[in-house]
């Protein structure tokens, strides 16, 4: 098969879709493996660790679509790089399409075959796709929300930790699963006064065991949610609906209760965010003001620190990769009925029900698709 990977385009995004080193992978199982020039720049990676593994480097990203049988990706594919797409070729990337109606009726109109990182599952229900960059977002979530609690960035002039004798942030963490928990971590060795909230009692019954007396937990009900809020100084939004758009936990109303200069970050904005007042904003951009509250909103959070998201991902992608390489993504997918899962558009059909019922599409099942 061959396999290409291409420079990402959206902004300030540095990961890429293939390291150099699973470009050595895939060429050693016999696959052709096309690189665009540039493509590893932001991770590190030049075009002669690219070569020197076993890729071939292409002058553009036009040529990889018009040549490869799969691109592999990190992020959506943009607009342009949607207009180039085909009728069965298969794009193996992070999708996110429920809250993106553009996107997916272009997918659909290409007849490509999209297989999608983060609904891809394994055997104990996690999403082993999506777990590395929840991981790395949900660590950077309070170093961005910590950033944007300094006074010269909009913020409350708050430090996390406090210092002996002032008190320290109240973080209050949306949500007790990958994201979540890797927040609350980090945000406990920080020093902060930490709360997660989660609807689960099995997992308020793990962070409890796990954190003991460093973090406390809350049911998630309406009203401890919103007294929570209204006492925080750095809310974390770690919500997940596995491809399914987010449900706003956060009202514009609650806003009104917070404390002036506090700050959201919404990791959910992947899936349209949690937060009824969230817009996706960028690294170049990653903050705005609503009610006095500031927001940060960033959609390719972990593409700040693109060389350890990058192989991350990649030790994650990988062996997916190999077995559709390997056997075609229809045996592949067969053979392996949690990376079916993933199989989100196909033959210009929508073959993921949450996405279908988000967009109203008739949802064809993925079935079919390997029938």
């Amino acid at each position: 098969m061959i396999v290409g990977t291409v420079k990402e385009v959206k902004n300030h995004e540095y990961r890429v879709g293939l390291t150099p080193e699973s470009v050595h992978e895939l060429a050693a199982h016999g696959h052709e493996v096309l690189v665009e020039t540039g493509a590893g720049q932001g991770i590190g990676a030049t075009d002669h660790a690219y070569a020197t593994a076993g890729g071939r480097i292409v002058a553009t990203a036009a040529e990889v679509f018009a040549r490869a049988d799969m691109v592999v990706k990190v992020k959506e594919p943009q607009a342009g790089e949607r207009a180039m797409l085909r009728a069965g070729q298969i794009l193996y990337t992070y999708l996110h399409l429920a809250p993106d109606p553009g996107q997916t009726a272009d997918l659909v109109k290409s007849g490509a075959v999209c297989i999608a990182y983060e609904t891809v599952t394994d055997a104990n229900g996690g999403l082993p796709l999506l777990k590395p960059m929840s991981q790395v977002a949900g660590r950077m979530s309070i170093q961005a929300g910590a950033t944007a609690l300094e006074k010269a960035h909009g913020g409350r002039g708050v430090l996390l930790g406090g210092v002996p004798g002032v008190l320290p942030a109240r973080v209050v963490v949306i949500g007790g699963g990958v994201v979540g928990f890797n927040a609350a971590q980090m945000a406990v060795g920080l020093g902060a006064d930490v709360t997660i909230l989660d609807r689960s009692p099995e997992v308020l019954e793990r962070l409890a065991t796990h954190f003991e007396a460093g973090a406390k937990t809350l049911f998630s009900s309406r009203a401890n949610l919103a007294a929570a809020v209204a006492d925080a100084d750095l809310v974390i939004g770690a919500v997940l609906i596995p491809g399914a758009a987010a449900p706003k936990l956060v009202t514009r109303a609650m806003l009104a209760t917070m404390k002036p200069g506090a700050v959201l970050v919404d990791v959910a904005i992947d899936q349209g965010g949690c937060f009824e007042t969230s817009h996706a904003t960028t690294h170049a951009e990653p903050t705005y003001v609503v009610d006095g509250i500031v927001h940060y909103a960033v959609a390719n959070m972990p593409g700040a620190v693109a060389r350890t998201s990058t192989y991350a991902l990649n030790n994650a992608t990988l062996p997916h990769a190999l077995a559709i390489a390997n056997l075609g993504w229809q045996e592949a997918l067969r053979q392996n009925p949690h990376l079916a899962e993933g199989l989100n558009v196909w033959n210009g059909k929508v073959t993921y029900a949450a996405v279908a019922l988000a967009l109203g599409y008739q949802a064809t099942s993925a079935a079919e698709a390997l029938a």
